[in-house]
């Protein structure tokens, strides 16, 4: 992308500021947010925009991709009593519909013990939404990504079928960001 994607301009803020805004206004119980250590840019911004720095979650190895970031948000010691479903949440998805955030969240609502994962032209995406036993699972797995964990659980998994053409698309370069920005 060549800059931070989460520092980048999106709407009348920034695209960490979007993506928290709209957990906001689902009502997300609880919200974390995993990084880099140091980075002080992104911590400067969540200044900004109010986000409590307790509940950043600090990815000791994030080299290692975006599952070492799950495994360290499930091993947080932060997370308030009787949580009971986290949403794996991307930052380069914040063109995200709240419809669709919503869809998913009523979803889960029905199936509350099962993994429940949008699908969009026949394959899985994100937002993953995880009942309390498959997070707590994470700390123990020796998966080495989140589809290889989601593979390998016990627990029901759920799919959420959906038509919402952003579920296919991320923000992985500048020519992405230039089509998705509002």
């Amino acid at each position: 992308m060549g800059r931070p994607k989460l520092l980048l301009p999106w709407g009348e803020t920034s695209v960490i500021g979007h993506l928290l805004a709209q957990w906001r206004a689902l009502e997300a119980r609880q919200m974390a947010l995993v990084c880099r250590r140091a980075d002080k840019a992104l911590a400067a911004e969540l200044r900004r925009i109010g986000f409590p720095p307790r509940h950043c979650i600090v990815n000791p190895a994030p080299e290692r991709g975006m599952f070492s970031s799950i495994v360290c948000a499930a091993q947080w010691q932060g997370w308030e009593a009787g949580l009971t479903a986290w949403v794996i949440a991307l930052g380069d998805q914040p063109h995200l519909r709240m419809a669709t955030l919503r869809a998913l969240l009523a979803f889960h609502g029905q199936h509350p013990q099962a993994v429940c994962q949008p699908v969009c032209g026949g394959h899985r995406r994100h937002p993953v939404v995880l009942p309390r036993d498959a997070f707590l699972e994470l700390r123990r797995s020796g998966a080495r990504t989140l589809k290889e964990f989601l593979q390998e659980t016990t627990l029901p998994h759920m799919e959420c079928r959906m038509e919402d053409p952003g579920l296919n698309l991320d923000l992985d370069f500048p020519e992405d960001y230039q089509k998705l920005r509002p």
